[in-house]
């Protein structure tokens, strides 16, 4: 194994871990690998995984499966990012025999955005404020699940909201609504460290709202916050690439840079 004291040269993963950081995480050095902890929110998959720095070679995703139970002995996950711009993850028949199912995820990028092309008019684009906002904001997050079991959930999603509450409590970003009559219908997290990259998080919209521009709205609405108030040079999204709406980033002028790679053994 290679040392792990190389900078991650993974956007996707450098913008996790500046997130993760900034809200408390970990990240020990080992020999060959990160290890990232949140212990505040210790069933968040992706805030307790380890940081390999290259794929598995041939015949070590097993041992690397191990390696992640010795550290995380209390996990029902598994959980392996893989550094790289490439989209490389290793061997198809070295993962499949660890179970190891390969997540890629696009990184997209953009110093500002375009405005949508058919703006939805009807809703207000602001940030979130107060006890209220942020309750709608963990039931939107709540009726876009449909994976996982739902008080387990619930109790994440309220930890990964508070988490994000802190960060804009502190000047780190902030958590963007857009609302009807009051009411929530679109949400989602723009965070920064204050060195110039903001990156997009857990972009949503209830499923009885959707296709009717609120998404595309309030990336846009967040972009120019994020230009007006902070000091932002390059916006981070990332997106699934066989999901629409990654079509949505690019007509906003998101292009895509590099692929992010996830390897996981979720409990089912």
């Amino acid at each position: 194994m290679t040392a792990a004291t190389s900078p991650v040269i993974s956007l996707g993963f450098r913008t996790d871990l500046m997130l993760l950081t900034l809200q408390g995480s970990r990240v020990e050095e080992r020999d060959g690998y990160r290890v990232v902890r949140t212990p505040a929110n210790p069933t968040f998959h992706w805030g307790n995984f380890l940081l390999l720095p290259a794929p598995p070679a041939p015949g070590a995703a097993g041992r690397w499966v191990d390696t992640f139970r010795r550290e995380f002995p209390d996990a029902d996950h598994v959980a392996l990012g893989v550094d790289g711009t490439d989209g490389a993850a290793g061997d198809p028949a070295d993962l499949a025999a660890a179970d190891l199912h390969v997540e890629r995820g696009t990184v997209l990028t953009a110093a500002s955005l375009r405005p949508p092309a058919r703006p939805n008019t009807t809703a207000t684009y602001r940030v979130a404020a107060g006890d209220d906002d942020w309750a709608q904001a963990l039931a939107l997050n709540e009726a876009g699940n449909t994976d996982f079991e739902p008080a387990a959930y619930r109790e994440f999603a309220a930890r990964r909201l508070a988490g994000f509450r802190a960060l804009q409590e502190r000047g780190h970003g902030a958590w963007f609504g857009a609302f009807e009559d009051g009411r929530l219908r679109a949400g989602l997290g723009l965070f920064t460290d204050g060195r110039g990259l903001a990156r997009y998080q857990i972009v949503g919209t209830h499923p009885d709202h959707r296709n009717r521009g609120l998404a595309s709205g309030l990336v846009h609405a967040a972009a120019e916050h994020a230009a007006t108030h902070w000091s932002v040079t390059t916006l981070v999204i990332v997106a699934d690439p066989d999901y629409v709406a990654i079509d949505l980033y690019r007509r906003l002028g998101f292009a895509g840079t590099e692929t992010q790679i996830q390897l996981q053994i979720v409990p089912t």
